[in-house]
């Protein structure tokens, strides 16, 4: 669990994306709100649409940059650095991903801090950041049919997984008391039948 939390979001992600596809297969429904017109949109997205490059790091090794005079060491945000991020600002959420990433920040032969960075070299960190590990921000176009607005989606692969899973626990768990409750089988039983002969036996319960 350690050195699943330690890799980076974007290998993280693309790793959550691939068991997702061998669980559930490669299709993916959403809904997404328009913000313009709030107009709820369905979405049909196929896996191999959110999958990016590869991240550039591997394993906690480091990456470094060179910009306006200032020279940078750091590592990429990985899940340990997200704890707490959700009541985070995205001003917050910037800051505290860089305090905890940057390794080390020179001007010339002096160290520096943070707060000593002008806001173009951390803007160049970031950017950095972003090109090193493509699969931590998944986004796709979107265009609203109904008023033509068009912008990029995030997709949260965490989230949209687990949703999923939930939904799909709750609903072996109804088949399983159905089943049990008709023919008086073990949750063992039921369980142990194919999708396909359970879902027999549900439609002979229903009609």
């Amino acid at each position: 669990m350690e050195d699943l939390s330690r890799l980076s979001v974007g290998r993280r992600n693309a790793r959550l994306l691939a068991l997702r596809e061998w669980t559930f297969g490669s299709r993916l429904e959403a809904l997404v709100a328009c913000p313009a017109c709030a107009e709820q949109l369905e979405l049909d997205l196929q896996t191999a649409d959110l999958c990016g490059g590869e991240a550039e790091m591997e394993g906690t090794g480091s990456l470094s940059l060179e910009t306006a005079g200032y020279s940078f060491r750091f590592r990429l945000p990985d899940s340990t650095d997200l704890v707490g991020a959700d009541a985070m600002d995205p001003g917050t959420l910037r800051n505290h991903l860089l305090a905890r990433c940057l390794l080390s920040i020179r001007r010339g032969s002096e160290e520096i801090s943070l707060a000593q960075l002008p806001e173009a070299a951390i803007h160049a960190v970031a950017e950095k950041m972003a090109q090193a590990d493509p699969q931590a921000d998944i986004t796709f176009l979107v265009a609203c049919p109904a008023c033509g607005h068009a912008w990029q989606a995030i997709f949260d692969i965490v989230t949209f997984f687990w949703c999923e899973i939930t939904a799909w626990s709750h609903r072996i768990l109804n088949e399983v008391n159905l089943l049990a409750s008709a023919y008086g089988w073990s949750e063992a039983d039921i369980l142990a039948m194919s999708p396909w002969r359970r879902q027999c036996y549900l439609e002979i319960i229903g009609t």
